[in-house]
């Protein structure tokens, strides 16, 4: 037997993080129940095992990068402030951004209450602002860059306070 409870909890679906009626959580982008936008930052709210792909991506396309911006090729940026362009930065990442795709998959198990990490560098030939990096990782590279990109002045004056011993 049937209740309405029920038939109502079958209709109700979780909300999309992402503003666009078009996008749902049916169709692979990220929800509310699953992840959680705090400060800037994502965080997941369940468990998802490693090498899955845990959401769809999407924005606006752009000609330049700006904050919030994950590269798709030289001239085109992908603005996304509601989900992807709001991961923090690791040398150690628990995600990747499949940018052919626009995909973000698991690296390793993420935990509940775990925020979502990338390494700019694998998308970004160039970063929007570089900046010293906080991830404690041990392959951390302390002063963090595009893939293509060259220490600025900032940058270099970090990287020999840091080598001198001295704390940036």
């Amino acid at each position: 037997m049937k209740t309405q409870a029920m038939d109502k909890a079958k209709t109700v679906t979780p909300a999309c993080l992402y503003p666009f009626k078009s996008l749902t959580v049916e169709q692979g982008y990220p929800s509310t129940q699953q992840f959680q936008v705090e400060r800037n930052s994502i965080k997941a709210r369940v468990h998802f095992d490693s090498r899955v792909r845990i959401a769809r991506i999407s924005g606006w396309a752009v000609g330049e990068r700006r904050l919030h911006t994950v590269q798709l090729s030289p001239r085109i940026h992908l603005y996304d402030s509601w989900f992807c362009g709001l991961l923090q930065h690791s040398c150690d990442p628990n995600v990747f951004v499949d940018t052919t795709y626009l995909e973000i998959w698991s690296l390793r198990p993420i935990l509940p209450g775990e925020p979502l990490t990338m390494d700019y560098a694998t998308t970004e030939d160039m970063l929007f602002r570089q900046f010293p990096c906080e991830c404690h990782a041990l392959s951390c590279r302390r002063w963090i860059t595009g893939s293509q990109q060259q220490l600025n002045a900032e940058g270099q004056a970090f990287m020999a306070r840091w080598r001198d011993g001295k704390q940036p």
